[in-house]
């Protein structure tokens, strides 16, 4: 039986929203730096962490650094048009599951505590205030204003105490990238991996292969964990 809960913990990529792919607009932000598509998705991909963590500077110091290595020698003007069309893109492509609001909503009725911790570049913390999640978070953790990525203990430790909770009363809900759920269990929280069906193809960096915990195949199915536990209730938690 899991202790008592006071919080859940969401990651976002490919947990509160559905599998991540990188959709046919990023072409064009290649197009616009003047550089091979293919080279920057693997300049993309190679320094994922480097730039989720902000090792890498600004948003447009990102491109910048990325467009460089890829061969281009983009103008002020080209990184900031580039720049608003991979905001553009990386909206397109992010897609909320049709749970996710429900769920939220669901727990806070049950009077828990909501929070998310992503690992992310500079983008999501301008995009998530614009979703519907967003209200029904209470805090948010963004591996880009952390400088540090999961599984590092310090980011889960940093949510915990802006919810005012124990590890121990949180569960963790994600799908296993950057060995999160490993991450989660070792400072306390309870894990349990979202392992929905869209995720067999999904864009994912160092994924928790290995999990042998609990597993969910729905965000809803995140319910019955939470009532295993037997939440301690908290007054006041109904709030849009």
């Amino acid at each position: 039986m899991l202790p008592a809960l006071r919080a859940v913990v969401f990651d976002f990529f490919g947990t509160l929203t559905r599998s991540v792919h990188r959709g046919p607009e990023h072409l064009e932000i290649a197009r616009i730096l003047g550089c091979d598509a293919r080279v920057m998705v693997s300049l993309l991909d190679a320094t994922y962490y480097r730039r989720a963590s902000g090792e890498l500077g600004s948003a447009e110091d990102n491109l910048r650094w990325i467009a460089t290595r890829a061969g281009a020698d983009p103008s002020d003007d080209a990184v900031r048009a580039a720049l608003d069309c991979r905001f553009r893109a990386l909206c397109r492509d992010t897609e909320l599951r049709d749970e996710a609001v429900p769920v939220l909503w669901a727990l806070r009725l049950r009077g828990l505590r909501t929070a998310l911790i992503s690992d992310c570049t500079h983008e999501l913390p301008a995009l998530l205030p614009g979703l519907a999640v967003a209200p029904l978070l209470d805090i948010a953790v963004f591996s880009v204003e952390e400088g540090v990525c999961k599984p590092d203990p310090s980011i889960y430790l940093a949510a915990c105490q802006r919810l005012g909770v124990a590890p121990a009363e949180c569960l963790y809900v994600g799908d296993g990238g950057s060995h999160e759920l490993t991450g989660a269990a070792e400072v306390g929280m309870t894990a349990v991996r979202l392992a929905a069906p869209d995720l067999a193809d999904h864009l994912v960096f160092a994924a928790d292969v290995g999990w042998c915990g609990r597993s969910v195949t729905g965000l809803v199915d995140v319910l019955d964990e939470v009532d295993r536990g037997a939440p301690a209730a908290l007054p006041g938690r109904m709030r849009a």
